[in-house]
């Protein structure tokens, strides 16, 4: 039989069919994932072969085969660091949910997440959540980083899941698709994916006023059929997302402004960082490309590890 994973728990997964019925399955053995060490061989959204099997009264599902992925989304393993785990696979395209404040979401996260989904062709919009508790000062803050990021040629949304703001907009661009919703616990995952389908009554919690993080309401990723014509895959918060299996040569490549600078730098193999004739630092100086981008693409290829906690500016 054929499915495709709706939810993964680590040693059971969800399986829907392409009849339409779903079967908690197993795994066959071990497997070995493109030659990644995965946490996780098998994620939300991959597309498996599986067989029927009778243990006592239990009729569960063996997975036996994973097909092909045509992209995933990869972080480093928050438990082992030489190892990694796959968030979700053959997804249409993500939302990273970014917040000023309640939790903060910094540009360095923000940049090593579009990086990640640069370099498996994964098309991101930045959803702005929680425009209705800002004030001016805030507000002009959330202005700029769309101009950044849109400028660059990421789409943007400004967003009030809890209200209701702009939600239609984000229902239009999941039609037909599958999508990612992403970002740290607390930016509003869940109650974004209530107000598209309240239905789902999925669980949300409090932001900690002590620490200014959100609480884990969502343990596993999940997939969800939507009555629109669309599935939502709905994953834990993220705190930090490291990069995984880049070289230093290719990172800039998938900043799309460096990589438009590229061939005007002196030497074809520039990193951008103490060589003469730098495209990319002219372009710096002139105030033509972000020094945030530039200081996150900098922290990535000197291996610096990311801190969520880091100012903006």
């Amino acid at each position: 039989m054929n499915g495709t994973v709706y939810k993964s728990t680590g040693s059971w997964y969800t399986v829907k069919s392409e009849e339409g019925q779903f079967y908690e399955c197993r795994i066959k053995g071990k497997f070995r994932t493109q030659g990644i060490k995965s946490t996780n061989p098998v994620a939300v959204g991959d597309h498996v072969v599986f067989q029927l099997e009778t243990i006592g009264d239990e009729t569960v599902g063996v997975i036996s085969k994973i097909g092909e992925r045509k992209n995933y989304i990869i972080r480093k393993s928050v438990k082992l660091s030489k190892q990694t785990h796959i968030i979700a696979a053959n997804l249409d395209q993500v939302f990273l949910l970014i917040t000023l404040n309640n939790p903060p979401t910094f540009t360095s996260f923000i940049d090593r997440f579009l990086v990640t989904a640069e370099a498996y062709e994964i098309p991101v919009v930045l959803l702005f959540n929680k425009m209705d508790v800002y004030d001016d000062e805030e507000m002009v803050e959330v202005d700029y980083l769309v101009q950044l990021y849109s400028k660059i040629g990421y789409p943007c949304i400004e967003i009030a899941a809890k209200e209701g703001k702009n939600v239609d907009k984000v229902r239009e661009l999941m039609k037909g698709k599958t999508s990612m919703f992403a970002g740290h616990s607390g930016v509003g995952k869940s109650t974004l994916v209530n107000a598209l389908e309240p239905g789902l009554r999925l669980k949300t919690a409090e932001i900690s006023e002590q620490h200014l993080q959100g609480q884990h309401t969502t343990t596993f990723a999940e997939m969800y059929d939507l009555s629109f014509g669309a599935r939502i895959i709905d994953t834990p918060g993220i705190k930090g997302f490291g990069i995984v299996d880049m070289d230093d040569d290719e990172i800039g490549d998938y900043f799309p402004e460096f990589f438009k600078l590229k061939s005007e730098c002196k030497f074809n193999n520039c990193l951008h960082l103490d060589e003469p004739k730098c495209a990319v630092k002219e372009a710096l100086e002139n105030d033509e490309v972000a020094w945030s981008r530039y200081r996150s693409y900098v922290q990535m290829v000197t291996g610096e590890e990311e801190n969520p906690y880091r100012e903006r500016s």
